[in-house]
């Protein structure tokens, strides 16, 4: 058995704990299959300290740091668990695994609130972040 399935697994078995199914968050379902971002939707993500972000969509991901601005895309697979979505790839020599659960984010740098919140893992260095999609925007300031 390989690391990147336990990893994985155990990414799902934590999302019913994340976000309880009565906290009024979109797609917080008492039962069920996560449905609060559709299928086909782009899912954006951010997250500071450091400062890392990117988008997910259609079976690619993009993924960029201050060190790498333009990003780098790799395919993907989404999954939805109980409580929340996994976005999962190979980004160059280390595992990405992207965790949305609903639930309103702060990046703690700007005036914005985001809709979902991110737990990010690559390789075994976690990170934690923000998301947001096209049909459930934040709130607050555009960037300059």
């Amino acid at each position: 058995m390989t690391l990147r399935p336990c990893l994985a697994g155990l990414a799902f078995l934590l999302l019913p704990a994340c976000g309880g199914a009565d906290n009024g968050a979109p797609g917080a379902l008492a039962t069920g299959v996560f449905d609060g971002i559709a299928e086909g939707e782009t899912v954006h993500f951010t997250g500071t300290e450091p400062f890392w972000g990117g988008m997910a969509g259609g079976g690619i991901a993009s993924y960029a740091t201050p060190e790498e601005p333009d990003g780098r895309e790799f395919p993907v697979t989404r999954f939805a668990g109980n409580n929340g979505l996994a976005i999962s790839g190979d980004l160059g020599t280390a595992t990405f695994d992207l965790t949305v659960t609903p639930g309103a984010c702060s990046d703690g740098m700007s005036d914005r609130t985001y809709p979902f919140t991110a737990t990010l893992l690559i390789g075994n260095e976690q990170r934690q972040g923000c998301v947001w999609t096209d049909s459930q925007p934040f709130t607050g300031p555009e960037r300059p």
